[in-house]
């Protein structure tokens, strides 16, 4: 089925012939390609224009979908002019949508299968609920697992422990044909729980269920539709055998927080192996559970080359999740900091402050009092299987505050209008609709301060707040929804900043002058174009598959080595003030001297905080081909110097999208 709207053709001819702006030395350029770039019908790739196309008059198609649905009164010349400018702000990346909707928007997807949640970034789900049905029991987990493999990321809490008693199934077997499709995997995973959680409600799903995989595609055939190329059913059979095992391992016992966990962090890593996405997960639990601020209780040993520690056996599947405990202003955080000091987690979650304030310059609102979680990279407040999508403004490429505040109203719509979409879950459907949550972001946040003051971006960012709350009156009068409960956030970014050339979200940079490793498949028709470019290309030490190019990147402002652990926390609350009505995310880099100012920052911030995050700065050489590696002034110039000023690249293979909200840390 065609797109409702289009653009006019002779207006996006014209944007043909212009070289798109992307930054850092060809950085973003390889970016492009590498992950948004799509196939076309005829074999060829997308080019900048068509996917910002594609982006636009997707956009543009699901708000005039709604309007003729409703029957609202739908104008086409208004929408040309708005969509031309729309268009013309992006492809100049004074904005971008995430990098799921510069995947996804404008395909079959979305527009024919209807399968919504690819546009989003993040969710969260709630185990609150699993002692209420069999249906709620299994729901947690098969909602992790179907939003993974579309690629949004999620949260997850472990409040559903002890709720219920596992019971290895004991009746003859039944088998379950497993089809080749999302669906079918993401059924298996839910059939198989139900026959351990079964008895517990007194249901007749206790049969011991075995599974035929020889529908599934083999490994190396391409994955239609969502991309990527298949590994066969061998992580989904691992899957399956895992959780047996585990489950068998507590039958006749209640359900733990170690199990919850486990669980979830297992489908992760099925998401991850099976090659159809990779995956984020944040654990949130107790602060005060013993049981829960051990589960990361694991070392790596380099003597024997092996984990150690309590819970050593989960550091094969763990990494799944970044791990973060729910605190408030009473929390005693002396042991929780000295904890994080060690390897960064657990994270800070203060949900009192999510659930009363909006932006925490203004009064207490208590719009968000339903809110029970965030997303994995803690940017976002939502309810229990609630979605978000998060779009990035750039005010480091504005040309002026007017310029600017303009710019909003489009990044805003593109936000607002992911909420007209339906997913393919009614629990999600219905807190969609209800809160319309979104999240306009800024990134690029120590660009823009490094060559301005921080009155001047004070200025924009609370005249840009009013600006957005100003066009959600209008567009949600327009589109006869409801006015977004929370329409702010500070995402961390990843590869959408990599595009424009900015610094991710209100991070500093590793170093002035650095390496930025990107690693490749090493079959990859990119190859060639990057060694002819003369980018320093090297097999990855890590995956034989793997190649790994360096970019030469220069940093005119602060580095990391530059600022203190203070400062960043500065930063973050400043922006909790007087942008972001949902979070901030913040990963606060500290060196080893500053470990021990965990514990009087989270004391001393925690009335103005709703998130935060600490990692230890890594020692130069900590591990081979570091994403980031320092080097001086003359070793750029040197390696810039080999390379052509003004390459170019054709792909000849099909993006691979973004996943979710992403960077360093949360990214899997």
């Amino acid at each position: 089925m065609p797109l409702d709207f289009k653009l006019d053709e002779s207006f996006v001819e014209k944007y043909s012939q212009i070289k798109p702006d992307f930054g850092f030395n060809g950085l973003g350029l390889l970016t492009y390609h590498r992950t948004y770039s799509r196939l076309k019908a005829n074999g060829e790739n997308e080019q900048w224009f068509e996917t910002i196309q594609r982006v636009v008059e997707g956009c543009y198609s699901l708000q005039k979908e709604h309007i003729l649905r409703n029957e609202l009164g739908w104008n086409d010349t208004k929408a040309q002019r708005s969509a031309q400018e729309m268009f013309a702000r992006m492809f100049t990346m004074k904005f971008l949508p995430p990098g799921r909707m510069l995947w996804a928007l404008g395909t079959p997807l979305i527009h024919e299968k209807k399968v919504g949640q690819a546009l989003f970034n993040c969710a969260f789900v709630s185990t609150k609920d699993i002692d209420k049905s069999i249906s709620d029991a299994v729901k947690p987990f098969t909602f992790m697992m179907d939003m993974s493999m579309v690629g949004v990321g999620v949260g997850f809490d472990v409040s559903g422990e002890h709720k219920i008693q596992i019971h290895q199934p004991e009746k003859d077997s039944e088998t379950y044909v497993i089809p080749d499709s999302r669906e079918g995997w993401v059924k298996s995973l839910e059939l198989l729980l139900a026959s351990y959680f079964g008895q517990h409600f007194n249901t007749n799903q206790t049969h011991k269920i075995e599974f035929d995989y020889s529908l599934i595609r083999k490994e190396g055939e391409p994955i239609h539709g969502f991309g990527g190329i298949s590994s066969g059913p061998k992580p989904l059979e691992k899957l399956h055998e895992q959780i047996r095992t585990i489950l068998n391992r507590v039958n006749q016992k209640n359900l733990s927080i170690t199990v919850i966990t486990d669980i979830m962090n297992m489908i992760g890593q099925c998401v991850v192996a099976g090659n159809v996405r990779r995956t984020a997960q944040i654990a949130l639990g107790n602060a005060e559970s013993e049981e829960y601020r051990k589960l990361k209780d694991y070392q790596w040993d380099s003597k024997t080359e092996t984990y150690v520690g309590e819970n050593a056996h989960r550091a094969a599947y763990g990494w799944a999740s970044n791990n973060s405990v729910f605190v408030d202003n009473n929390t005693d955080f002396e042991d929780l900091a000295k904890q994080t000091a060690i390897n960064g987690e657990p994270g800070y979650v203060f949900m009192d402050n999510i659930r009363a304030y909006s932006r925490m310059s203004d009064p207490a609102d208590h719009k968000d009092h339903k809110a029970v979680g965030t997303n994995p990279c803690g940017e976002q407040s939502l309810e229990s299987y609630e979605l978000c999508c998060l779009v990035e403004t750039f005010p480091s490429r504005a040309e002026n505050k007017e310029d600017y505040l303009r710019t909003l109203k489009f990044a805003y719509l593109v936000g607002k209008t992911a909420t007209l979409v339906t997913t393919t879950w009614h629990e999600t459907n219905r807190v969609q609709k209800r809160n319309r949550r979104i999240g306009t972001s800024v990134t690029g946040v120590t660009n823009f301060i490094g060559q301005n003051s921080l009155e001047i971006f004070k200025n924009w960012l609370e005249s840009g707040y009013k600006e957005i709350q100003s066009w959600d009156e209008i567009y949600s009068s327009w589109l006869c929804v409801p006015k977004s409960i929370k329409t702010t956030s500070v995402k961390p970014s990843g590869t959408v900043s990599l595009l424009a050339g900015v610094n991710p979200g209100c991070h500093y940079p590793e170093f002035n002058y650095y390496i930025r490793r990107i690693r490749i498949a090493k079959n990859s028709k990119l190859i060639p174009q990057l060694f002819e470019a003369g980018l320093e290309i090297e097999d990855d030490v890590m995956d034989p598959s793997s190649a790994v190019v360096s970019f030469p990147i220069h940093n005119e402002g602060k580095s990391l080595n530059e600022v203190s652990i203070w400062e960043q926390v500065s930063l973050a609350v400043f922006l909790q003030r007087y942008w972001s009505d949902n979070q901030v995310s913040c990963t606060v880099t500290f060196k080893p001297e500053e470990a021990d100012q965990i514990k009087p920052i989270l004391d001393f911030f925690k009335y103005d905080l709703k998130s935060i995050s600490f990692l230890p700065k890594l020692e130069m050489g900590a591990y081979a081909q570091m994403p980031y590696e320092a080097i001086s002034k003359e070793k750029y110039k040197q390696m810039k110097s080999k390379m052509k000023g003004d390459f170019s690249i054709q792909s000849f293979e099909d993006g691979k999208g973004e996943k979710f909200c992403n960077n360093d840390t949360c990214l899997i």
